[in-house]
Order: structure tokens, then sequence, then C-alpha cells
């Protein structure tokens, strides 16, 4: 509910009818919890169209651009008034019946940097690791002392282990 509520707000923001499937738009998420589902179910919006970014600083807020006007808007949950109500289901009528402002801060936001790597579309630049040997897009690769690295080399390994 809380994440419905979020992306219709970002969306009347900025003008754009959540009906109608809006290839200017990116959303930034700021968690990876329920409210991201909600923002990729209603707008669109997917990591695989490269126009839903995740930042992982464990806020439920979201920050909403139309890149045809660069207007954008930041929509965060008032954690304090959220978290005074009971538990399941009187939460989610709460959600759901409380008024916008009890829930949320919504807020102008004067731009966004997007780097071109970042953007929808076709890989712009493709380079190769030079100690894995794997391919790194869109300028994700790590220079360290002129050595091209991907984000596990760079970082002294990965997340999973190879098996035997």
């Amino acid at each position: 509910m809380l994440g419905t509520r979020m992306t219709m707000i970002g969306m009347r923001e900025l003008h754009m009818d959540p009906m109608v499937r809006n290839r200017d738009l990116i959303v930034y998420v700021e968690i990876d919890r329920c409210i991201t589902d909600a923002v990729q179910a209603i707008t669109g919006c997917s990591l695989g169209r490269r126009t839903l970014k995740y930042r992982p600083y464990g806020k439920f807020a979201a920050t909403f651009i139309n890149l045809a006007t660069q207007d954008a808007v930041r929509v965060s949950a008032r954690e304090k008034e959220r978290t005074e109500n009971p538990g399941p289901p009187e939460a989610a009528t709460a959600l759901r019946d409380a008024p916008e402002e009890d829930l949320f801060k919504v807020q102008r936001v004067g731009g966004v940097v997007i780097p071109e790597g970042d953007l929808p579309g076709f890989p712009k630049h493709r380079t190769r690791c030079s100690r894995c040997g794997e391919t790194i897009l869109d300028n994700k690769e790590i220079v360290a002392e002129e050595t091209i690295l991907c984000g596990n080399c760079a970082r002294g390994g990965s997340y999973y282990t190879e098996a035997d």
C-alpha cells in the first residue's frame, strides 16, 4: 500500500498518467523492499529497461524523473507517523486512509545527474576486465593503476565462489 501511494504521488507530481507507458520516466528507488515492486508494477519501469535504478540507502523513498522535461520529485515515507500505526490488518487500513501529508514528504528535485551509461538504450561503451576477461558494459569498469577491472576483480572477489 505504501509503495502504491508513493508511486501515484510521484507520477501525479510529474503530470504523468500511470495508465500510460511513460518512456521518459526513470525512477530511482532507495530500498530493495516492497515499494520497489509497486514502482515497477505501476510505472512499467524496470532494471532490464534501464528505467528503474536502485540505490542501496535503506530508505523508503523514490525519485521520479521525467527525462523529457527534466522535472523530478522525491517522495519519501514519514517513518514516525507510519510506524506508530498498529499491525495488520489495521496498518493496511491506516496506510490507505491516512492523509498524504501525514505519510509522505514530497520534495521537488532541482536535478538528477544521470550518467550516459545509465540511460536507457543500447550499451554505448564496452570493455573487458584485464583480470577475469569478462565484458563490462556502460562505463561500469574500475580503472586502478591504468588497469581495467570489473567490480568483482577490483574489490578482491565476487559475492559467489566457483564450484569445483
